[in-house]
């Protein structure tokens, strides 16, 4: 595996909840990390990014409230979720990209985690 990605649970509207990504194996040499959800009905949604160097973006959905954070110790990534909507209600995917030369890159993805916001 890759890309382990844990964290999700149930919580309610308001409240935070912290997600997990760590690499493994050649996942390790990425350049970029990112959080990627898909709620019912909807199709994938990027929803933050950072670089190796610990450069951030975020969607426009989630800028303020999102946190995405990086440990290139422990080649895992973060998001720290507060103040949580419904609408967050989604499969959260951890994505790494790495530059293989050429202009080619090779894509990671990490099983899904729920997140459901709900009273």
């Amino acid at each position: 595996v890759q890309l382990q990605a844990s964290g999700g649970g149930l919580v309610q509207p308001g409240g935070s909840l912290r997600l997990s990504c760590a690499a493994a194996g050649s996942a390790l040499g990425f350049n970029v990390m990112s959080w990627y959800r898909r709620a019912p009905g909807k199709s994938r949604e990027l929803v933050a990014a950072i670089t190796r160097g610990g450069t951030p973006s975020y969607s426009r959905a989630v800028r303020g409230r999102f946190t995405i954070s990086i440990d290139i110790s422990k080649y895992t990534m973060y998001l720290e979720m507060n103040k949580l909507k419904p609408e967050d209600t989604a499969v959260y995917y951890c994505n790494a990209e790495r530059s293989v030369g050429g202009g080619e890159w090779v894509d990671y993805w990490g099983q899904g985690t729920q997140v459901t916001v709900s009273s």
